[in-house]
């Protein structure tokens, strides 16, 4: 029986839009939007995040479309697989612990590898031919996406927005819906747009290096900050 200091946990559909969980994937989903930046604009047109626009991407590099590469997109779908499959694991073995402790092991192993994207970015610097930079963030969003498919919390996969923006407008008055969770899903929005915003500035600054030590910092602190009451 649930007591006052004892109320169950709410699973991935209940949690509300001021969950610590839901204000940690909009975090996150910022995020995806600075790593999305620099790779398509400084490492030759390639996602590392969003996996179905790496898809057409190679789709485009068949037909000899100029400027993309199918090694790149390749290498992002490989390592995205491996680490959504990382991700399966790592819930199997935490399926008897916390909610926190396995969002925040998966968040730190994500910080790690963003940490090493960001080494890689300044001592090699984010170019077209930096297969291995494109690899190391793959895995990393790879590990993200894999952990937050999990966690199922509605309207925030933290990496692509079709489903989100759907509901946005099938939900809608206009289609005679009652907009179910439309504050959520306008923020899941504009936090990819404030990510991608900054991460594509910097690129085009020449500083795809400190785009991604802004990605690798706000994974960091989520990931130390993250509470449940």
């Amino acid at each position: 029986m649930s007591t006052a200091t004892s109320r169950p946990v709410p699973t991935g559909a209940e949690i509300g839009d001021g969950h610590p969980l839901t204000l940690s994937l909009l975090v996150l989903t910022l995020v995806s939007g600075i790593v999305d930046g620099v790779s398509y604009l400084g490492l030759g047109h390639v996602f590392t995040a969003n996996m179905t626009g790496n898809v057409v991407v190679v789709g485009f590099a068949i037909a000899g479309a100029p400027g993309f590469s199918a090694a790149g997109s390749l290498t992002s779908l490989g390592a995205f697989l491996l680490g959504s499959a990382w991700a399966g694991r790592l819930a199997i073995r935490h399926r008897h612990s916390s909610r926190p402790t396995w969002f925040r092991t998966a968040l730190l192993l994500e910080a790690s590898l963003q940490a090493l994207a960001t080494v890689i970015g300044f001592t090699v610097g984010v170019r077209h031919t930096q297969l291995g930079l494109i690899a190391v963030l793959g895995l990393s969003m790879g590990l993200r996406n894999g952990t937050v498919r999990k966690l199922a919390v509605p309207d925030i996969s933290t990496t692509v927005l079709t489903m989100t923006l759907t509901g946005i407008a099938a939900d809608s008055s206009l289609a005679g819906g009652a907009n179910t969770r439309l504050r959520r899903r306008v923020l899941t929005v504009v936090a990819m747009i404030a990510g991608a915003a900054p991460g594509a500035a910097l690129v085009l600054h020449g500083h795809g290096a400190w785009a991604l030590l802004l990605a690798t910092t706000l994974v960091t602190v989520v990931a130390l900050v993250y509470r449940e009451r």
